[in-house]
């Protein structure tokens, strides 16, 4: 992944004609936080906190809880915060953070201790000004209010503003829970509003029914109620109904913690992983972990267009002969931008005092992911290149003007 963010970046930088020296800026980080965290039971675990470009605003970025969390994924996902945050123009720089860690196999009082000694270590750090640090993968609500109170606890802060995706009894904004796919939604129907194809009947599939692919689906089932959903997975394995799957069931039956793999219903197959990427499909959406696709298995891939809601799930390379073939990629620092707008009005809510209702949140992302898209697409169109590409393209081109 850091590979394919270094190699887009330099990509973009050719066509801007930038220095050596101004490549370099885009690519080293600021910071690299690194560090052990140690409970009261003696188990320990490796944290990290990369702080990647400030110069549009203070860092800002997830915290994955993952076990397969390294220094060099933390780094690619923070320089694709500062290209995202860039790309929809918020006045955020990039950040990341993760600890290496399999949350279910702690108990809940040792995960709220990790939690709180994650903050412990990086408090000097972060703040309300200086880096922001959102929910990533298995990270949610609860987590981030132990950090929010921990923080509290230490400096004193009572503005709730260093970290989002809080509850919204502790300062979490209206709209946060559901804006990564929401701004999905927008993004897809932007294009195909562009391209002349919004009246088109589509045949979609989701590889990663977690918070953002089933947002995404039950806000694709009511926005465009002819749509198929034909395909879901978990990490168990997925369902298939080429008759059509309803969105708002699965996401009932995975809410109560169920694994696909025990799904049963009229219609239904059982299918793996990896045969959702050979579906014969308008569109594929990826909303789980990255490195899904690669040059590999690529050729198997028949759906028209890729909506990338997770981050980096094609590959640099892969992406290259997808596009080849006339598959349109809409690129994650686009499709999945939706989470960091809302966090960024729930910070500006915080700072300032205010709760925002649900129809401001909502009509103010659809505003930002509409603008952000059109330029994608626009970019696109009068270069001649990828929606990748253009994305890049914007992004670095502002993240340059402010260095």
């Amino acid at each position: 992944m850091l590979k394919t963010a270094h190699n887009a970046i330099k990509k973009a930088a050719a066509k801007l004609n930038l220095s050596a020296e101004e490549v370099e800026k885009l690519l080293e980080l600021d910071a690299a936080h690194e560090f052990n965290i140690v409970l009261k039971n003696g188990k320990s675990f490796k944290g990290y906190r990369m702080q990647h470009d400030n110069s549009r605003g203070p860092y800002k970025g997830g915290i994955r809880f993952h076990h397969e969390v390294d220094f060099d994924e933390v780094k690619a996902l923070a320089t694709l915060m500062s290209l995202k945050t860039a790309l929809v123009n918020i006045p955020l720089g990039g950040g990341k953070g993760g600890i290496v860690v399999n949350p279910k196999e702690l108990s809940e009082e040792e995960l709220e201790e990790l939690s709180r000694g994650y903050v412990q270590h990086l408090q000097p750090h972060i703040g309300p000004r200086k880096d922001v640090p959102a929910p990533d993968v298995n990270t949610n609500p609860k987590i981030i209010d132990w950090m929010v109170d921990e923080y509290a606890k230490i400096t004193g802060d009572t503005s709730n503003a260093t970290f989002t995706g809080k509850s919204i009894q502790h300062g979490g904004s209206l709209g946060r829970d559901s804006a990564t796919g929401r701004g999905g939604l927008f993004t897809i129907e932007a294009i195909l509003r562009l391209m002349g194809k919004e009246d088109q009947d589509f045949k979609y599939a989701v590889q990663g029914f977690g918070n953002v692919g089933a947002f995404f689906a039950e806000l694709v089932q009511e926005r465009f109620p002819k749509w198929k959903l034909v395909a879901a997975t978990d990490s168990s394995g997925g369902v298939y109904n080429p008759a059509g799957l309803d969105a708002k069931k699965l996401s009932e039956y995975k809410s109560n913690k169920n694994r696909f793999s025990d799904y049963q219903a009229d219609g239904v197959e059982h299918i793996s992983g990896d045969d959702v990427l050979k579906l014969d499909l308008s569109l594929l959406t990826f909303a789980a972990l990255g490195g899904v696709v690669n040059v590999d298995n690529q050729s198997g891939i028949k759906a028209e267009m890729i909506l990338e809601m997770a981050n980096g799930p094609v590959s640099g390379d892969a992406a290259e002969l997808l596009e080849k073939r006339g598959v349109k990629i809409i690129p994650d620092i686009l499709a999945n931008a939706g989470g960091v707008v809302v966090s960024y009005f729930e910070w500006m809510q915080n700072l300032n005092g205010e709760k925002w209702s649900l129809d401001r949140v909502n009509t103010e992302l659809k505003t930002s992911m509409v603008e952000a898209t059109e330029n994608v697409f626009n970019k696109s169109k009068i270069e001649n290149i990828s929606f990748k590409e253009a994305a890049i393209l914007i992004a670095v081109a502002r993240l340059i003007s402010t260095k």
